[in-house]
């Protein structure tokens, strides 16, 4: 029975995470903002006008690396206080008025990378050679030179930074402050309804009558705001599209793919195979489901129901940690000392309370430790959603220790791969300590329905229909609610094809989802995936030397493009073959469910 949510200040301190290791007090907070503040003018005096070589660019940008140093804890304070309680003021003032203060600072901190581009060639080449550890940086730069403007023009858009970002703020204030629900009622029963419960809870609700109800009611509720949402979204397109114009991009795509360092043939091949190849194995197992719960035809709301409602155990906090380390342990003493002082230091939020952000997240500050965002429902499959976090945790815990500020973080297409990695090291580790067959097909319809439904259809389905989005905007085009509704109404149509029926609220899983504020993020999930499945089986084959490649990728950072991190642990993504491997190995999952099944129950499947 789902209860309704208790306020922040209703749950236990020991289910919360410790944002003291940040700042221990507010007053300690603004002290560090100040301090920044006097920072950056400083730096500001002491370096504009003068990166006229080598030797100078080298000293501005250790000057700049420790700016940022001191920018980051800030950031992630006011952004991670803000998350875990949108409904609170202070917490909402705090984080507006970092942001202003963001981009004011970011701003007056625009002119080193204008001036370090007016650098001829052999000086940026000699800066390079003298200095390794920004090199990388210094390389970045220049492949941006292209599509920098002029130093007064870079310095106003930085100056505008917190409003080209308020598209994603609006959004969150939508989805968690204003947008309230009212119970659902089944057979004269009232339910308690909330974002967190209805994607905790009632997605996966085993009583069909209510969790349809559920859907139905929530779907209601939040067609209410489609109009707002929509404008809120299309806002941000339309600052993608400008920007993209202004710095010279051939197309949108060219623009939102330049960071992520891959091209567009990756980002295609990715939804492209999907969509085709996978959708096959996905039917099949929409029908295994409606088999098993006997219903009387498959619907969207039914997509998230276990296979064996029965076998769905309850886990504490506490259990978790040590499913943690047994199927962690593999990753050597370090990597499972850090997933120790997760829990024992309290870097994790695991409570449930209104107004906390809904799904889960690791944050990463450079300098810090990192925290874990989860709303804990005590679910078996929690550990799944936690292994994943604490993926994110151990790569930027690795990557911080060895690159520095500007270095640690690698491209969008490759941030998912270190996750799914710990996925994937869960399951194994599950499947490798039982022969009962329940409890096998407990773990399989896990992978299949969680991380693999997660990556590769959740998101590869929103990758579909933001790419139809995307033509429209690049081809100088707005969009509203009911387009956005047709686009995803038809991207699950020809997904799903006949075998689950498209009812009525499923078109509006658009205004669910904040990755659409993230530029072309959904797509990444089903490619780190990609790469994690093939790694996770070399590791199965080869042990520790499988494992001390993988380590080696996560502490290389962000200095390696995607397709070379991804061949430093022996994949090669400039094929199709890993995904298509991938692919073949989800149907293989899915074929065992219903052998399984078969035998379980002791009655073929349909």
């Amino acid at each position: 029975m789902v209860k309704g949510l208790p306020t922040r200040s209703e749950v236990t301190v020991e289910e919360t995470w410790n944002l003291e290791d940040l700042f221990s007090s507010e007053k300690e907070y603004q002290d560090a903002i100040s301090e920044l503040v006097q920072l950056v003018d400083s730096f500001h005096s002491n370096f504009k006008g003068k990166i006229t070589d080598s030797d100078s660019a080298i000293e501005a940008l250790t000057g700049y690396a420790a700016v940022y140093e001191k920018f980051t804890p800030i950031g992630a304070y006011a952004s991670l206080a803000f998350s875990t309680d949108q409904t609170d003021n202070e917490a909402q003032m705090r984080s507006g008025k970092f942001s202003s203060i963001a981009a004011s600072l970011s701003s007056k901190l625009s002119f080193v990378d204008s001036e370090l581009l007016e650098l001829s060639m052999d000086e940026l080449n000699e800066a390079m050679n003298k200095s390794e550890e920004y090199a990388h940086y210094l390389k970045e730069l220049i492949r941006q030179k292209p599509h920098q403007l002029h130093p007064e023009v870079e310095k106003t858009l930085a100056a505008y930074s917190s409003s080209f970002s308020a598209p994603y703020g609006l959004y969150n204030t939508t989805k968690m402050v204003d947008l309230s629900f009212e119970d659902f009622e089944v057979n004269g029963k009232k339910y308690p309804l909330s974002y967190v419960s209805f994607e905790g809870d009632w997605e996966a609700e085993t009583d069909t009558e209510i969790r349809r109800a559920a859907f139905d009611s929530f779907s209601k509720q939040i067609k209410n705001y489609q109009h707002t949402t929509a404008k809120t979204y299309d806002m941000k397109l339309q600052i993608e599209k400008t920007t993209s114009d202004l710095r010279g991009y051939d197309n949108i795509f060219d623009y939102l793919l330049f960071d992520q360092e891959v091209d567009q043939s990756l980002y295609n091949r990715q939804i492209d195979l999907i969509t085709s190849e996978l959708a096959p194995h996905m039917r099949k197992y929409a029908k295994l489901l409606q088999d098993v719960h006997g219903l009387d035809k498959m619907t969207f709301a039914d997509l998230k129901i276990p296979l064996d409602p029965s076998y769905e155990p309850k886990i504490t906090i506490e259990e978790s940690k040590k499913y943690m380390n047994d199927a962690l342990a593999i990753m050597g003493d370090d990597y499972l000392d850090m997933v120790n002082r997760s829990f024992d230091e309290r870097w994790i939020d695991f409570a449930q309370n209104t107004g906390k952000s809904t799904g889960a997240f690791c944050s990463s500050p450079y300098g810090s430790h990192p925290y874990i965002l989860i709303s804990w429902s005590s679910r078996m499959n929690e550990v799944f959603v936690l292994a994943h976090e604490l993926g994110h945790a151990g790569h930027f815990y690795n990557a911080h220790k060895k690159q520095n500020v500007f270095n640690s973080r690698p491209s969008l297409y490759f941030i998912e791969a270190p996750s799914t990695m710990n996925e994937m090291l869960m399951a194994n580790h599950l499947l490798e300590n039982s022969d009962d067959p329940k409890f096998k097909r407990w773990v399989i319809s896990s992978i299949v329905a969680r991380t693999y439904y997660h990556n590769f259809v959740t998101h590869l389905l929103e990758a579909a229909y933001q790419r139809k989005v995307y033509e429209r905007v690049n081809a100088g085009e707005n969009v509203n609610a009911g387009i956005l509704n047709e686009i995803k109404r038809g991207v699950l149509e020809e997904f799903w094809g006949d075998a689950v029926e498209i009812t009525p609220g499923a078109e509006l899983t658009w205004m669910r989802q904040p990755h659409y504020y993230m530029g072309l993020y959904p797509y990444t999930y089903s490619a780190g995936l990609t790469i994690s499945t093939q790694v996770s089986k070399r590791i199965l084959s080869e042990g520790e030397s499988a494992v001390a490649d993988w380590l080696e990728v996560l502490q290389a950072g962000g200095t390696k493009t995607p397709v070379e991190l991804a061949q430093m642990a022996g994949v090669d993504v400039t094929t199709e073959q890993p995904l298509r491997d991938t692919i073949a190995y989800i149907g293989e999952l899915v074929d065992e469910l219903i052998k399984l099944t078969e035998e379980i129950e002791g009655v073929a499947t349909k």
